[in-house]
C-alpha cells in the first residue's frame, strides 16, 4: 500500500463530519507532516474548534505519525507558488517518495502536486472512492457531500460539490 500524506483541508473536513474513519477502512494509515498537524489541532484547539480535539483524539488513538522534517529539508523545495506551512511541508516530503497519495484540498496546493506529478485527493475524492468501494451508500455519501456544500466551516464550494455528485449518480440516476 502506499504512503498516503494528509494536509490540513482533508483531515479538518472529515472532522467536522466526524468521518475520519474512512482513512483506516481506505488507506489503512495516514501521516501527516507536523505543520499540518499544528494548523488542524494546536491552532484549531486555541481557536476553540471542536474538529480540533476530534483529530487530536482520533489521530492519537490510531497511533499514527506526525513527522518533524528537519527544517533544511523543507526549504530545499522552492515551490513556484506560495504555500502555507502544510502544503510546503506534504509536497517537499512527497516528493522524496515513491508514489505517494497526497491528500490536499487547496487548489493552488493541488496544481503544485500535479506539477509535480504525484496523486492526489481531496475531501471529496475520499468520499467519492468511500462510496466507490461501498464503504458508504449512495445516500450516506450524497447527505455527506450536500453537508460540505452547506457549511461555511468547509471550504469546498457548492458547484464542485454537485459535479461531485453527478458523476457518482452516473447514468443510471443512483
Amino acid at each position: 500500500m502506499a504512503i498516503v500524506l494528509c494536509n490540513a483541508g482533508p483531515l479538518m473536513a472529515l472532522g467536522k463530519l466526524n468521518r475520519l474513519d474512512l482513512l483506516v477502512e481506505l488507506y489503512g494509515q495516514v501521516q501527516i507532516p507536523r505543520a499540518g498537524y499544528t494548523e488542524v489541532v494546536t491552532q484549531g484547539l486555541a481557536r476553540g474548534a471542536a474538529d480540533a480535539l476530534t483529530v487530536r483524539l482520533f489521530w492519537q488513538r490510531q497511533g499514527w505519525p506526525v513527522l518533524d522534517l528537519p527544517s533544511a529539508f523543507v526549504s530545499a523545495y522552492k515551490p513556484p507558488v506560495i504555500l502555507d506551512p502544510g502544503e510546503t511541508e506534504v509536497l517537499a516530503l512527497a516528493q522524496t517518495l515513491a508514489d505517494p497519495l497526497v491528500l490536499l484540498d487547496d487548489e493552488l496546493a493541488r496544481a503544485e502536486a500535479r506539477r509535480l506529478r504525484l496523486r492526489i485527493r481531496g475531501t471529496l475524492g475520499v468520499l467519492a472512492q468511500a462510496y466507490r468501494e461501498r464503504l458508504l451508500s449512495f445516500g450516506q455519501v450524497e447527505l455527506l457531500i450536500r453537508e460540505i456544500a452547506a457549511r461555511p466551516d468547509i471550504w469546498i464550494g457548492a458547484k464542485l460539490c454537485e459535479q461531485v455528485l453527478v458523476s457518482l449518480r452516473g447514468p443510471a440516476g443512483g
